[in-house]
């Protein structure tokens, strides 16, 4: 009996390194999908880059994706053809953003804070209310804080487009570190309490090292938002010099139908590099990021 005992716990192992060692399904079809896909999705890209190329009178009627006569000069018109260079552009644009990330991280992730980590009074009804704001439609506001920021000289300006950055008017923002908050152990806080840390110092030295993916996501979203947000600075700027890329891209259109469309779409690749560029080199965390906080 023993004997057919130790047979049968031998040919266990065998007959489990064969099973595992059958060959697998080829995933070529799936693996194929997936790149029809991808090229469907990336074909207005490839279309805007190709148009880019091409003179302005043919972008519309060259159907091909390969250009038929190259015109390089588009990218050196379109730099200087405006009344600015293209340059002081993207360099306004470049420093919104910065700001705007800066504002977002630091007000949202205070908030953040007191809603996941902190007990007070009236933090449940607080959070709701701060949760149905993000159900209200922006255009709603736009009438209230242009006499706002009118009254207070703000029109031409940057302050529209940074102060509410730094005042954690983005709820999705703060919803989405609060979710990540809540995911750290709590026995943290208690260690840095028995320390002799506030709270302050627990935000400072425990929760935000540990919230690194949460802010990636914020900075990366925060970024490609402000970047490409058109409305809000022809509301409230005037002066060409204080344009954004947005803004400069809708001067290559006239109004008589003399639209210089090569040269617009030209640089409207170039203000698309830094975006690419930034949502590369943090991809790996916004993926982190939105995966710890229940979003997906």
């Amino acid at each position: 009996m023993s004997l057919m005992l130790d047979k049968t716990a031998e040919s266990r192992p065998a007959v489990a390194q064969v099973s595992n060692a059958g060959p697998r399904r080829p995933r070529f079809g799936r693996h194929l999908a997936l790149c029809l896909v991808g090229l469907i999705m990336m074909y207005p890209l490839l279309w805007l880059i190709s148009s880019s190329f091409k003179p302005s009178n043919s972008v519309f009627t060259d159907e091909s994706l390969w250009p038929s006569v190259w015109e390089f000069g588009n990218y050196a018109r379109g730099w200087t053809s405006l009344r600015e260079s293209f340059e002081i552009y993207l360099v306004n644009s470049l420093v919104i953003v910065v700001l705007s990330i800066i504002g977002n991280l630091l007000s949202c992730s205070l908030a953040a804070f007191a809603f996941a980590r902190l007990r007070f009074h009236g933090r449940k009804l607080f959070f709701a209310m701060m949760l149905g704001t993000m159900m209200l439609p922006g255009h709603v506001l736009v009438v209230p804080q242009y006499v706002l920021f009118d009254k207070l000289g703000w029109l031409n300006t940057y302050y529209p487009l940074l102060v509410p950055h730094f005042l954690a008017t983005n709820g999705f923002y703060i919803f989405l570190m609060v979710q990540f908050m809540r995911s750290l152990p709590t026995e943290l806080d208690d260690a840095a309490r028995i320390d002799g840390c506030g709270p302050f110092g627990i935000f400072w030295r425990i929760v935000l090292p540990l919230c690194r993916p949460a802010f990636a996501t914020t900075a990366i979203f925060t970024f490609i938002s402000v970047w490409n947000e058109f409305f809000g600075p022809l509301l409230y700027l005037t002066d060409p010099e204080l344009y954004t890329v947005p803004l400069a891209l809708r001067q290559f259109m006239d109004s008589e139908g003399q639209s210089m469309w090569g040269e617009m779409f030209a640089m409207s690749f170039v203000s698309l590099a830094p975006v690419i560029g930034f949502f590369i080199a943090g991809q790996k965390h916004l993926v982190k990021g939105i995966a710890t906080t229940g979003l997906r």
